[in-house]
């Protein structure tokens, strides 16, 4: 997805659908603790919606498992377009410690086409606010975007 394009959709606010695809829960407690008072995502336009089709956004937790891919990617597709993948956590961006366990697929860039991963065991939810205000253009990514390939 272009910027211009990310600018004109959501330049005031996103809504935002939040997924476990086989996480252990850290990174579920933390997008918790994220919509709490305390850190007040909602000043920022974001917004948690309970249902797929309301989303401008997915938040994706935990290396995908073989039996949530089917659910998930069913989920990808009732987020109406133009929209954005983002993965929470180590887990999304090559599996975590289950990278080679027979019940993952490994990361979530493996089945879905994602746009931004936020690094961390959990990562804390100043880093996923960074994260989700980066991938809005709110504000200046500050280290180059880079693409790797699984083998």
């Amino acid at each position: 997805m272009t910027g211009s394009m990310l600018d004109w959709c959501f330049k005031k606010s996103i809504w935002v659908y939040h997924v476990n695809a086989g996480s252990c829960n850290g990174c579920d407690i933390e997008v918790l603790d994220v919509l709490t008072p305390f850190y007040d995502c909602e000043r920022f336009g974001i917004k948690l919606v309970h249902t797929p089709r309301h989303a401008d956004a997915l938040l994706v937790a935990g290396p995908v498992t073989r039996k949530v891919r089917e659910r998930l990617m069913r989920v990808y597709e009732a987020v109406p377009d133009p929209k954005l993948v983002i993965g929470i956590g180590s887990c999304t961006s090559g599996g975590g410690i289950w990278h080679d366990s027979y019940a993952t697929l490994g990361g979530l860039a493996n089945v879905l086409p994602v746009n931004m991963f936020i690094p961390g065991c959990p990562p804390r939810p100043e880093a996923i606010l960074y994260g989700v205000a980066q991938a809005l253009g709110m504000v200046p990514k500050t280290v180059k975007s880079q693409t790797y390939k699984e083998v």
